[in-house]
């Protein structure tokens, strides 16, 4: 129905706040009507994000900041963390065999429809404006599911990155594989934040 301009934030909320169950983000624009009444258009794209991390967080104050930007980003879009139980007796595996077996677990998390993206050292680099961009074009690609994976100590294996559709990397500097989790939540958060221009990034 039309809409005057200070309806649709109310609208845009509460439209939020109903489909975010069922993984939908809800794009809403003005456009002009008849007569120049500005006229609420809205879209409707399935989206679910996904990050799928190895091992619990052993840091309280990492886990911390996790669930708050997880909390967070859920205001914008769905968004879960799958955490795959370290394995059992790695401490008699090789690295290979540790790879091979997180692997696995990792595989059976994905759907054949799913956009994996890895964090890896040797993936693509952003600044947070163009992280955004991307993050906005996978969004309106056709995807139900954008799933990011953090691997274990020693990375993924050759399994994974096959599976995989592309890599990305947070820094040229190495972090360990569960401060990562923080930093990769907060660089999510603040990419809605850019998409949707609410004053959080400052360039």
């Amino acid at each position: 129905r039309d809409l005057q301009a200070h309806d649709t934030g109310i609208l845009r909320q509460g439209l939020l706040q109903l489909v975010q169950s069922q993984h939908q983000v809800i794009v809403v624009s003005l456009q002009a009507g008849k007569h120049g009444v500005p006229v609420l258009a809205v879209g409707i794209v399935l989206i679910l994000v996904i990050l799928i991390v190895v091992g619990k967080t052993d840091s309280k104050e990492v886990s911390a900041l996790v669930d708050m930007y997880t909390k967070r980003i859920n205001f914008y879009n769905k968004f879960n963390i799958t955490y795959i139980p370290d394995i059992r007796n790695s401490k008699n595996l090789s690295e290979a065999q540790q790879k091979s077996a997180e692997g696995e677990a990792i595989l059976r998390l994905l759907d054949d429809s799913d956009r994996v993206v890895l964090l890896d050292e040797k993936g693509s680099e952003f600044r947070s404006i163009e992280y955004a961009e991307w993050l906005q074009k996978r969004m309106n690609s056709g995807i139900k599911r954008l799933v990011f994976v953090i691997g274990g100590p020693y990375g993924f294996s050759e399994a994974v990155y096959s599976r995989s559709n592309e890599k990305i990397s947070l820094s040229k500097m190495t972090f360990s594989h569960q401060i990562i989790r923080a930093i990769f939540t907060e660089q999510l958060y603040r990419a809605f934040t850019i998409l949707r221009h609410d004053p959080y990034h400052h360039e």
